[in-house]
């Protein structure tokens, strides 16, 4: 009879992060299986007749503890009666219409926990829902062919082409993920690009038609600051902080007290808010401070504090991100937030003498390739604090023209 290991808890399993097998206790055999990658996954390992085998029970943590344990007993009770459960899987597996979209819902469910937020799942489900599953969401997986791909994304390839090109590549994934699974013949994919669709369509960039984000003029700041200042709402300060720090807006609109060191003058956001995915510092200027400082702390039903900077109309819940548009809009304005970040790059590159790297710091860009990337250890941080206070100074400084011009003469 198989030993059975200690018992973890649910707690001690969320903590084991050592690639290998993490025997858990309670059903002997139960592991926990972690990929170098990090991955996480259950496995019994159990006798099915004269025979060994590690019968798969779903990853971590979508399938917890508690549900493992259950499976695995539930697997361990139907060998006793004389079920072998990886043939009893298969079996079943072969009676589910794997249609593409059955296969692109499995899909969307497997890589959900990996993706930075929920907002990239939906997008997956909407554009599939709109564009694909109309044509061949019902078709069994094996049969999709190249003309239904191109029968998908052709008639908007030329008008909607980044969102195709983005459905393209989502149909190419589901169809490699059947084909892993067996659900389809492995080998060519016909919404591939390279060597299939790109000898039957356009390239992209003869047809993208997307220009850059529309960006307020440098010495159009003093005005449009000034004017932003006096209108009241947590939406125009969010924005007005948005431009003090040259952040993202969905960094700022999701900014917590939490992440903010008052007293240090440092905005640090983790590396899961990040677009990058890597912790990032911003120097707060006093100007960014004191607006902080003007803001109300909000509390919940029970009394809590609301950790939430810039809540929304219900409290517990961030800005939506149209919230700072709209609030451009309403002053008449063709430019979107995130152009700002453009204006802060030409203000640094034009009326400044930093270097790249300080700017596309402050930016949180990557700099340099990946080795570089590996030697560099600091964030340049007391630079950046020096260009952000500028940037303030700068903002804050009406623009020399007309009668403000003072002419200098030779002594």
């Amino acid at each position: 009879m198989a030993k059975i290991a200690a018992v973890m808890g649910a707690l001690e399993v969320k903590r084991l992060s050592k690639p290998g097998q993490h025997p858990v206790g309670t059903v002997s055999g139960l592991r926990l299986f972690i990929k170098p990658s990090g991955a996480k996954s259950w496995v019994l390992r159990t006798m099915v007749g004269a025979s060994r085998k590690d019968i798969g029970l779903g990853g971590y943590p979508e399938v917890t503890l508690a549900m493992a344990i259950e499976r695995a007993r539930d697997a361990k009770d139907g060998i006793q009666k004389g079920v072998d459960p990886v043939l009893a899987r298969r079996a079943t597996q072969s009676n589910i219409a794997w249609t593409f979209k059955t296969c692109a819902l499995a899909y969307i469910e497997t890589h959900r926990a990996a993706w930075k937020n929920a907002k990239h799942a939906q997008q997956w489900e909407n554009t599939l829902e709109t564009y694909v599953y109309p044509h061949f969401g019902d078709k069994h997986i094996k049969d999709v062919d190249t003309e239904d791909v191109t029968n998908a994304i052709r008639p908007l390839w030329s008008t909607k082409n980044e969102t195709m090109v983005r459905v393209r590549n989502r149909i190419e994934l589901v169809l490699s993920w059947a084909a892993a699974q067996g659900y389809r013949p492995k080998g060519f994919n016909p919404a591939q690009w390279r060597g299939h669709l790109d000898q039957v369509l356009p390239k992209p960039s003869k047809v993208n038609k997307r220009t850059s984000f529309e960006a307020m003029p440098i010495d159009a700041m003093f005005t449009f600051l000034h004017r932003l200042g006096m209108i009241e709402g947590m939406s125009a300060r969010c924005l007005e902080f948005t431009i003090l720090t040259a952040c993202r807006s969905g960094e700022s609109r999701g900014a917590l007290w939490s992440e903010i060191d008052m007293d240090a003058g440092v905005w640090s956001i983790p590396g899961s808010r990040m677009k990058s995915g890597r912790p990032h510092r911003i120097p707060l200027s006093d100007r960014a401070a004191g607006l902080l400082d003007t803001l109300p702390r909000l509390v919940n039903d029970d009394g809590e504090f609301i950790d939430l900077v810039f809540p929304g109309r219900d409290g517990d819940k961030p800005l939506s991100d149209m919230s700072l548009t709209a609030c451009m809009r309403r002053m008449g304005l063709t430019a979107v937030p995130h152009g700002f970040r453009s204006t802060f790059t030409d203000w640094v590159a034009e009326r400044t003498a930093y270097p790249a790297e300080v700017r596309e710091m402050a930016l949180a860009h990557a700099i340099g390739d990946q080795t570089e990337a590996a030697y560099r250890r600091g964030d340049l941080f007391d630079k950046r604090r020096n260009l952000m206070n500028e940037w303030v100074a700068f903002l804050e400084s009406a623009p020399a023209k007309g009668n403000n011009v003072v002419k200098l003469r030779a002594a």
